[in-house]
């Protein structure tokens, strides 16, 4: 008989995404779709992240919508495989906090650890380590970070003033956050009901010591521009060709 794993070692199977808000700053791509629909390198957002959480045994997924939700309804119930999806649809803009906290209602284990993900990321790491290390480190919440790349070329000059060379958009030796979160069941009633979690539940946490960081290295990408949605393709494809 195979013993059963103990809590420390269960994945987690569930995960919220957000895909609200009406994403103007990706107009036109967004005319006619919310932003989680947009395309890149030949398939939706929502599907990269749907095939992600699949891979790393999430085995149902509640999205959050609230613009053009019609779209991303006919979507989700065309999907022959992947995890199992719950649409909710916001009556009105609760902020990605409040967001958070309604669609949680929508997670088949209320009692259980839940990842939540920001409806424009696409990236690619192991979910199970970060597992590990939000049960190692025993906090409430873990959100993953990366290394923030400017969209700036950067100068490097010597100590005497002369340049040396450009960069363009290099990665600077500073953290931000990747909108790839890990919550323990605990957080959903100190989530806003309406507004954002990083302006009042995460400080919060920051300063009770409950609030977690795993870092993550390897491709990841914000969608939130036309720009973007170029640049991200063209970054997968050549993801592709080195695999």
């Amino acid at each position: 008989m195979t013993a059963s794993p103990s809590p420390s070692a269960a994945p987690v199977t569930q995960a919220l995404i957000l895909a609200g808000g009406q994403a103007t700053r990706l107009r036109p791509y967004t005319d006619t779709r919310p932003k989680a629909m947009v395309e890149v390198a030949g398939r939706p957002i929502i599907d990269h992240q749907l095939a992600w959480l699949a891979d790393h045994g999430v085995e149902h997924v509640v999205v959050s919508c609230g613009y053009k939700a019609e779209v991303l309804r006919e979507h989700l119930g065309a999907r022959a495989d992947g995890p199992r999806t719950t649409l909710l649809v916001e009556d009105e803009p609760l902020g990605r906090g409040g967001a958070l906290r309604y669609a949680s209602q929508g997670l088949p284990e209320q009692d259980a650890p839940y990842f939540a993900l920001n409806g424009d990321v696409l990236t690619w790491f192991p979910l199970d380590e970060m597992t590990a290390h939000h049960r190692d480190r025993g906090g409430l919440a873990t959100l993953a970070l990366t290394r923030f790349r400017t969209t700036w070329g950067v100068v490097d000059i010597d100590d005497r003033d002369r340049v040396e060379g450009f960069t363009q958009s290099p990665l600077l030796p500073v953290w931000i956050n990747a909108g790839v979160y890990l919550f323990e069941p605990g957080i959903t009633p100190l989530l806003p009901v309406k507004g954002d979690h990083e302006s009042s539940t995460f400080p919060e946490l920051a300063g009770q010591g409950r609030l977690t960081a795993y870092r993550i290295d390897g491709f990841w990408r914000g969608v939130d521009t036309a720009k973007d949605v170029k640049e991200a393709g063209e970054e997968i494809a050549a993801l592709r060709q080195e695999a």
